[in-house]
């Protein structure tokens, strides 16, 4: 047994050392190899040269470990919302909210990289966004940033797109989600949209006091002008017509009270007339 174990502990010796040396040689080429997935793109980092000027695209790609480190970039479409408090012309405050789509240069990307870092939208947009924001609206008054919005947008968007490119940033899209005045300003909208209401409703009642007066006097001039033909045709004719119509309105009169039980007692002093009548029926 004894003459045995010297060669067990050595084959065991052997197999340890061979186990070591296979996971350091994993261990060294695993941290020799990194991956770019797919919309990404990676910038290498060398201790001695610096940042290596050179895009590295998707795949699997060797290094030298400890020398070289990669450093991995997103280079698809993102989108970024932020908001800003700007002046218009007419001092008034306006609340607007810009959403913007971006990506960066890739053939910048060790420019960017060197200057900005991994965070570069992070950084840039939302500072030039507010510039470009406040400098664009204060060319505006309150009222044209809504009957002018696509004229608003357009000028955010081509300003944008200058001062990003400054950046090395691609901007795919520029857009204001939202806009709102201030408490005192939107107060006052609503004061003269009742205002202007209220003149409406005046010039409805003025309108209506017209056409009534205009009613009127043609209701007079018709009155008046048959009471000349009256007045001419009982000169002509005599007053048999109008005799006529006294009777007839009588006769009505004197047959509605006769019908209404509550008449008890009528006068028969002078034309016995209405007793007549009431007898006939």
């Amino acid at each position: 047994m004894s003459s045995t174990n010297p060669a067990a502990m050595a084959f065991l010796t052997n197999l340890a050392r061979a186990a070591l040396g296979l996971g350091v040689s994993a261990s060294l080429l695993n941290s020799s190899l990194y991956t770019v997935d797919g919309g990404q793109r990676a910038v290498l980092f060398d201790r001695f040269r610096g940042v290596i000027d050179d895009t590295i695209g998707e795949g699997t790609h060797f290094l030298i470990p400890w020398l070289q480190k990669p450093y991995i970039f997103d280079i698809r479409t993102r989108p970024h919302t932020f908001s800003s408090v700007s002046g218009t012309k007419d001092l008034q405050m306006v609340n607007l909210t810009l959403r913007i789509l971006s990506r960066p240069q890739v053939v910048k990307l060790p420019a960017i990289f060197k200057t900005l870092g991994l965070e570069y939208d992070e950084k840039v947009l939302p500072s030039i966004g507010n510039e470009v924001l406040k400098a664009v609206v204060a060319q505006f008054n309150a009222d044209q940033l809504l009957t002018e919005r696509p004229r608003v947008s357009a000028l955010v968007r081509d300003s944008l797109v200058r001062r990003a490119k400054d950046f090395n940033i691609e901007l795919d899209d520029v857009a204001i989600t939202h806009l709102s005045y201030g408490a005192e300003f939107s107060k006052a909208v609503e004061q003269k949209q009742v205002a202007q209401q209220e003149a409406e409703r005046s010039k409805f009642v003025v309108a209506k006091a017209e056409q009534e007066r205009r009613a009127a006097i043609i209701r007079a001039e018709g009155e008046s002008e048959s009471a000349k033909l009256i007045s001419d045709a009982t000169s002509a004719a005599g007053m048999g017509l109008i005799e006529l119509r006294r009777i007839e309105a009588s006769r009505e009169i004197a047959a509605a009270l006769a019908r209404s039980g509550n008449v008890m007692y009528l006068p028969n002093s002078g034309s016995q007339m209405l007793l007549g009548l009431n007898q006939s029926r």
